[in-house]
């Protein structure tokens, strides 16, 4: 992997940033209606245009923009209309939580995904292939808001065995268990979908390379199953694999939105229901910065390990 490689995909990288942050910009500020807070019955006309007026609502969208850029190009994403508190600083209280909850679930998308389509895979049309790919279906067809609701009502409310909502128990703010606790349904609601297609990603490539000569080779041989599985199979199956990985950041992020909102979990998807309620710009600008951000880095990281994998991307770049 070349230097030149590198500044590529970084380069890629930066040009996605600024398109999603002009387009969403245009796209908040174009829509019907305005901030909740103007929406107060009891403002006067006159108060009104004092607030348009120190958030900057009057100027022509044009100048408003060149500002807005300008202030983020200096990293400043302004205060939140709702909150009153710097946009940076809100993210940042509920940005660990949604790094709990995304990463826990992306964790168990990959231990329960890849052996499940490893061993699907490998043995295509048999009783275990067939019913791991029709309850693989039928998790990408479950909306997210029913399959939560669902888990509540069996787990919280008929059996009691899990909390219904919240990331801790009033009075046990700290205790890992406890946590561990609240955060079961959630990450479970979360990471179905992504288990459910990272596993026909696997069982589809896995087959694919399985027909392979070298890997009938290696069968022939006499391989160890955990070699031939792992290193001449896998290994050999993981770029589409990956990349598939890699589309799974935007899905569980957008899916935290709707987890977290049912589960009252206090993490940046359910701050991106507020704000959009309440037509928080800066806030939407910022979290959607934030994401936009995290999804980029994450497929750039992707990128890179393309050449590691596959000798044929490592020459071609």
């Amino acid at each position: 992997m070349t230097l030149s490689y590198l500044i590529r995909r970084v380069f890629h990288a930066l040009i996605v940033l600024v398109m999603v942050g002009i387009i969403t910009f245009f796209v908040v500020r174009l829509a019907p209606g305005g901030p909740s807070l103007l929406a107060d019955p009891k403002l006067s006309a006159v108060e009104r245009q004092a607030i348009e007026e120190r958030l900057g609502l009057n100027d022509p969208l044009p100048i408003q923009f060149t500002k807005w850029a300008g202030q983020t190009a200096r990293g400043n994403l302004g205060n939140s209309f709702l909150y009153g508190a710097p946009t940076t600083d809100i993210i940042m209280t509920r940005l660990p939580n949604t790094l709990i909850l995304a990463g826990t679930s992306l964790l168990l998308t990959l231990v329960v995904a890849l052996p499940l389509g490893l061993a699907s895979g490998l043995r295509p049309g048999s009783a275990f292939d067939r019913i791991t790919s029709t309850v693989s279906l039928v998790f990408v067809a479950v909306p997210v808001f029913w399959f939560g609701l669902l888990l509540i009502i069996l787990f919280a409310v008929t059996w009691r065995l899990l909390p219904a909502g919240g990331m801790n128990t009033a009075g046990q703010e700290g205790n890992l268990g406890d946590l561990l606790r609240h955060l079961i349904l959630p990450a479970v609601v979360l990471s179905a979908a992504s288990i459910a297609e990272i596993l026909r990603y696997t069982r589809s490539s896995t087959r694919t390379v399985s027909t392979q000569d070298y890997v009938r080779t290696a069968r022939a041989k006499g391989v160890g199953q955990w070699a031939l599985r792992y290193r001449h199979v896998l290994r050999n199956a993981a770029i589409p694999i990956l990349t598939a990985v890699g589309l799974q950041l935007p899905r569980l992020i957008g899916g935290a939105a709707i987890t977290e909102t049912i589960f009252g979990w206090p993490g940046m998807g359910r701050l991106s229901v507020e704000a959009a309620l309440g037509r928080d710009y800066p806030l939407i600008m910022g979290i959607t910065l934030f994401v936009a951000l995290a999804v980029v880095t994450f497929n750039l990281l992707i990128d890179l390990m393309y050449p590691w994998l596959d000798p044929r991307v490592r020459a071609e770049a």
